[in-house]
């Protein structure tokens, strides 16, 4: 099993997001939690299509931290 970092964002009208570890893989929701859920049913989706392919799975690589910053 693979973690795999998702983005999530503000929209204009709720939330996007994306894995920068899977190229072209992304879902859009109404709230942060239906962008989660939906975001790991598209990078589960992805990564069988991968599969079926042949293609080379994308190995997790991306690591994030937050800076804090006196402001």
């Amino acid at each position: 099993m693979s973690e795999y970092l998702i983005v999530i964002e503000k929209t204009g009208n709720g939330f996007s997001a994306y894995s920068p570890d899977v190229d072209g893989c992304v879902a859009a929701g109404e709230t942060v939690e239906e962008v989660e859920t939906l975001m790991n049913e598209a990078l589960e989706f992805h990564i069988e299509a991968m599969v079926e392919e042949g293609y080379d799975i994308p190995q997790p690589h991306t690591i994030a931290r937050y800076a804090r910053i006196a402001a």
